[in-house]
C-alpha cells in the first residue's frame, strides 16, 4: 500500500492509501480511520462504509462526523472508493452519473466493457479486508454500512456473507434495484438482461428468500427526493415480514438524502455496530 496522506484527528489517524487491485485490475484508493491506541498489540474491529453515487473514499470521512465517537469506541472505519478509476476504465457512454465511474454498484460485472474492471463485490468482500487485516492493526471482526448505492451494497454484502460481518446498517439504501430506474440501468449494463442474475444483488429479493439472522438497521428520511422512485424502503419491510427477519426501519420526518441526514444519526449506527462488535 502507498500512503497518500495522513492527518491526526481525535487522537487517532485518518489515512488515505492507494494500491494495485487484483480484483479491479487498476489502482484503488481507500481511506481508513484508526482510533487512538490501535496497535499490533491492541488491534481493533472495523466498520466498512460504502458510499453512494458520485462519491469517493473522501465523502464519508469529511462529512459524516463519525471519527470522534469512533475514537471513543475504539473502532476503525474503512471507506473504499465507489468504483474502479484510471486510464482504460470504462465510463458511462454518455457520462451519466449513475453508471460507470463513481457508480460501481458493488457488483461483479459480467458485460463488456465493464467486466474487466468492475469487480467491486469481490474487491469489497475479499481483497480489501484481506489487505486491511494483513497491513493494519485491526481484527477480523467486521461490520458494514453505507448510504444510497452504498446502502444497497452494504445490505447485499451483509445478507450474502453473514459469516463475514456481525451487523449491517444502511442510510437511504436503494432497497430494490431490480425495480427502480437507477438499478435497472446499472444492473442491465453490468450484468446483462437476465433478472435472475440481478436478484443476487437485490437486497429486497435476498431478504425475502429466507430468514436471516444478521442484525439489520436502516434509516430513511421522509423528505428524501429519491424516496418513492428510487429507494423504496417499503420493499425491504415487506421482504423482512415475508421471511420473518428482524429489520429495524426508522423513518425520520423532514430529512433528505444528504450527508446532513447521515451526520444526524451516524452516532446511533456506530453504537449499534459497536454493541455487536463487543465494544460496548
Amino acid at each position: 500500500m502507498e500512503l497518500l496522506s495522513e492527518n491526526k484527528v481525535f487522537g487517532g489517524w485518518h489515512r488515505r492509501y492507494q494500491h494495485q487491485s487484483e480484483a479491479t485490475r487498476c489502482q484503488m484508493t481507500f481511506a481508513v480511520y484508526l482510533p487512538p491506541f490501535a496497535s499490533k498489540e491492541n488491534p481493533v474491529p472495523v466498520l466498512y462504509w460504502l458510499s453512494g453515487l458520485t462519491c469517493t473514499d473522501e465523502n464519508f470521512m469529511q462529512k459524516a462526523g463519525a471519527m470522534k465517537l469512533a475514537a471513543k469506541l475504539g473502532m476503525a472505519i474503512v471507506a473504499p472508493d465507489t468504483s474502479p478509476r484510471g486510464e482504460g476504465v470504462a465510463d458511462a457512454p454518455d457520462g451519466a452519473y449513475d453508471l460507470g465511474l463513481g457508480a460501481g454498484f458493488y457488483v461483479n460485472a459480467t458485460q463488456a466493457p465493464y467486466a474487466q474492471h468492475y469487480q467491486m463485490y469481490s474487491y469489497i468482500t475479499e481483497e480489501l479486508p484481506a489487505l486491511i487485516e494483513s497491513s493494519l492493526p485491526v481484527t477480523r471482526e467486521r461490520a458494514i454500512s453505507g448510504h444510497s448505492m452504498g446502502g444497497h451494497g452494504a445490505l447485499v454484502i451483509g445478507l450474502r456473507n453473514p459469516n463475514r460481518y456481525v451487523s449491517v446498517s444502511a442510510f437511504s439504501p436503494i432497497s430494490n434495484p431490480s425495480d427502480c430506474p437507477w438499478g435497472k440501468k446499472a444492473l442491465s449494463a453490468y450484468l446483462g438482461d437476465d433478472q435472475a442474475v440481478w436478484a443476487q444483488y437485490d437486497a429486497a429479493l435476498l431478504l425475502a428468500e429466507h430468514k436471516h439472522e444478521i442484525p439489520l438497521l436502516v434509516e430513511q428520511g421522509t423528505s428524501d427526493q429519491f424516496l418513492h422512485e428510487q429507494l423504496k424502503p417499503e420493499a425491504l419491510l415487506s421482504a423482512a415480514q415475508k421471511s420473518d427477519t428482524q429489520l429495524t426501519l426508522n423513518m425520520h420526518d423532514g430529512y433528505d438524502h444528504s450527508y446532513y441526514f447521515i451526520a444526524s444519526f451516524i452516532d446511533e449506527h456506530l453504537e449499534y455496530h459497536a454493541a455487536h462488535l463487543g465494544l460496548i
